[in-house]
């Protein structure tokens, strides 16, 4: 399966999108418990810039822990435009793979794979691809993560599409379970091989609050509240995200 995934990414970087920001995106980590169902629900309100109004987004999704190795999760996407009602925006299915054993090295890898169905069907189907690493210091846990995504549209008529390049960092002090303090990092660069002019570039980071809390055996709820500010003359001029989890 591991070769598989590699190959994999090789074929997707080898594929014949401006970058856009999600204001409901959250950083992925790489823990996976094995038989764990989740619900969860995501938000996010992004201010733009030069007074362009504001966008919303927002998901909720049923996910499943089928192994030790595999996570699995399923979304309804909804979005809201400046100017435009909240409608339906795409389906989105996740999965992340394990390739360590939870803390037996300096740092736990995974690897994230997305598509995305939009309701616009002309937009191309969309694809995200990439490796998840996470590291721990003490009470201090740092996640890193690199992506590759790419639209894919078919048809005769379809414009020339590229691999766009996204990261995520995250860093945060758990003080306790039910309370850790963070900051957290997002950005999209552009071309993978070729990166956008520094002003084009997407760059949003800020502090969060995170935490868990044990509500029974198997049962508990995670949250993740962040506020982002554009650190890059493209980004938003802030974003209000939630991220909230029952587990069970």
């Amino acid at each position: 399966m591991r070769n598989g995934i590699f190959v994999g990414f090789l074929a997707f970087v080898a594929l014949p999108t401006v970058a856009t920001a999600d204001p409901a995106d959250y950083v992925k980590t790489t823990p996976i418990e094995y038989g764990e169902r989740e619900l969860e629900m995501k938000f996010g309100t992004s201010k733009l810039a030069d007074g362009e109004g504001r966008v919303a987004a927002g998901t909720l999704g049923l996910g499943y822990g089928v192994t030790q190795y595999w996570f699995t999760e399923a979304y309804v996407k909804y979005q809201k435009s400046p100017n435009e009602k909240t409608r339906y925006d795409a389906f989105e299915w996740e999965n992340k793979f394990l390739l360590t054993e939870t803390g037996k090295y300096w740092a736990d890898l995974a690897v994230f794979v997305e598509l995305e169905i939009p309701r616009e069907r002309s937009e191309g189907f969309e694809f995200r691809f990439g490796p998840l690493v996470q590291t721990e210091f003490a009470k201090v846990q740092v996640n890193t993560n690199l992506f590759l995504k790419r639209n894919v549209r078919v048809g005769s008529g379809s414009e020339p599409q590229v691999t766009e390049l996204h990261y995520q960092l995250q860093a945060k002090y758990r003080l306790m379970r039910e309370i850790e303090f963070g900051v957290q990092a997002f950005g999209e660069l552009g071309k993978w091989n070729h990166w956008d002019a520094r002003e084009k570039q997407n760059h949003r980071l800020g502090p969060a609050l995170l935490g868990k809390i044990p509500m029974g055996r198997r049962e508990a709820i995670q949250y993740d509240l962040a506020w982002l500010v554009g650190a890059s003359k493209a980004a938003p001029d802030s974003t209000l995200r939630l991220q909230l989890e029952y587990e069970f």
